[in-house]
């Protein structure tokens, strides 16, 4: 197993600490990996092993734990004495009510306790209400390309065809494993999709209309980087007759539903001056380009919407707050913002079209403050600044 250092430094951070540890992300992203690196961690730091409370609730085993009650008696019945226990509890989600008994643990016994989902249910059910302040969520995303690499025991020569091979398969970790074998590829994200439509959207939700919601991601995947709108949606689905008719509210629901499920991201657009958060045309990011391409049938993978969620995702990873911004007369691809500082980038394929240029550049020239102002690009030989508004290779952004 390959150590992703940023994700398990946050764990080796809050390990002892009173909160629990909610590790959250879209399926087969490397959570369960993260929480046994996590068990081997502890083993190798001085737990004993009887210390140690681990369970996989996708594993037939633990098929006799079905609600909170059952979950409750299994920790009670293990934790003997008054010595510290570490609960390791892997798509606790499946379990009826199982925040009653992560908070019934978490009062009556001395224990650490770490908890994954695939699901945002997880931190919008009775835990947020029982724990409120108490827990840390933990963000994993699928691999990163400088991760992809190292996955993959690539070097960074021929990087950029490296880099599209990234863009086509995505960076689920399983993916570097039969990376050479296309088909299994293909079936591999095929399974993943389908698992996550049927058991965390559909089954989670009792969805009816599955063709709806199948078309609504659908048109998300195809506009990664557009405005979206229930009522883009809805005019699209019904002029183009894809289904009977396309309820507004439903549509919203669903893409709430498709957002809990971390198979996609939105970002709010915000007025650069005002700060405030505007309620409509935000835009819609995919939670793995592998997915992605599954979705829309592996075409124009190399699209200039398509860097800019690259450019998303990794802003995401270094744990930015990220929104869409609005200028005067214009847009700005992303305000990326965390506790220090706040940013401001556009991302484009080339600015070696000056119509191009001159599109990109203008609005980071509009906004006033001294923030740093920042083009993401495909192109190799370029000139890095223009009065102050830095340019970078996309690749090399990725790989900083």
């Amino acid at each position: 197993m390959i150590p992703r250092d940023n994700y398990f430094q946050k764990l080796i951070n809050a390990k002892d600490t009173d909160f629990i540890k909610v590790i959250t992300g879209v399926r087969r992203c490397g959570k369960s990996t993260l929480l046994l690196m996590f068990k081997e961690y502890l083993l190798k730091n001085g737990v004993k092993e009887k210390n140690i409370i681990y369970i996989n609730f996708e594993s037939a085993i633990n098929d006799d734990i079905k609600n909170y009650k059952a979950l409750y008696k299994h920790i009670k019945n293990k934790h003997i004495g008054n010595k510290k226990y570490y609960i390791l509890l892997d798509e606790v989600q499946i379990v009826k009510e199982w925040e009653k008994a992560v908070n019934s643990i978490n009062v009556d016994f001395n224990v650490d306790i770490y908890i994954t989902g695939s699901n945002a249910y997880l931190l919008s059910s009775e835990l947020a209400t029982f724990l409120s302040g108490r827990y840390i969520e933990i963000k994993v995303y699928p691999l990163s390309f400088k991760e992809f690499l190292q996955f993959n025991n690539y070097d960074k020569t021929d990087i950029e065809n490296k880099f599209y091979e990234y863009l086509r398969y995505g960076g689920l970790p399983a993916i570097t494993q039969i990376k050479d074998k296309p088909d299994l590829v293909m079936n591999y994200l095929n399974d993943i999709y389908n698992t996550i439509i049927k058991n965390d959207i559909i089954s989670r939700n009792s969805i009816k209309d599955i063709a709806l919601l199948e078309n609504i991601l659908k048109y998300v995947a195809n506009n990664v980087g557009n405005q979206i709108s229930s009522n883009r949606i809805s005019d699209y689905l019904n002029s183009n007759k894809i289904v009977e008719k396309a309820n507004h509210q439903t549509i919203d629901n669903y893409l709430k539903m498709l957002e809990n499920a971390y198979i996609i991201y939105k970002a709010d657009r915000s007025d650069i001056k005002s700060k405030n958060i505007l309620k409509t045309l935000g835009k819609y990011y995919i939670a793995d380009m592998g997915i992605r391409n599954i979705i829309t049938g592996f075409r124009n993978i190399d699209e200039g919407h398509l860097l800019e969620n690259v450019v998303y995702l990794e802003l995401l990873r270094r744990d930015y707050k990220v929104n869409i911004g609005k200028t005067l007369n214009g847009e700005v691809d992303f305000i990326a913002e965390n506790i220090n500082e706040i940013k401001y980038y556009q991302v484009t394929q080339s600015l070696l079209d000056e119509k191009t240029r001159n599109r990109e550049l203008k609005p980071l020239k509009n906004i006033k403050d001294n923030y740093e102002k920042i083009i993401v690009t495909m192109d190799k030989t370029i000139n890095n600044d223009y009065n102050g508004i830095k340019v970078i290779n996309l690749i090399n952004f990725c790989l900083s």
